[in-house]
């Protein structure tokens, strides 16, 4: 049981540090390449925009 538990955690620990991982080069990618970075934020604000008008009742 000992070893199924060390197991468990060694993969959470992989999955986080390989997270960790791709967020950082996730930001050292867009900020090598701002018309990426405008481009998200652009999409960002696209989708929150539809997020508001999905919420409002219909007239």
């Amino acid at each position: 049981m000992a070893i199924l538990r060390l197991l468990a955690s060694l993969f959470i620990f992989v999955g986080i540090l390989v997270g960790c991982i791709t967020a950082l080069l996730l930001v050292i990618v867009l900020l090598r390449f701002p018309l990426l970075l405008i481009a998200v934020l652009l999409a960002c604000w696209v989708f929150s925009r539809l997020l508001e008008t999905a919420d409002e009742p219909p007239n």
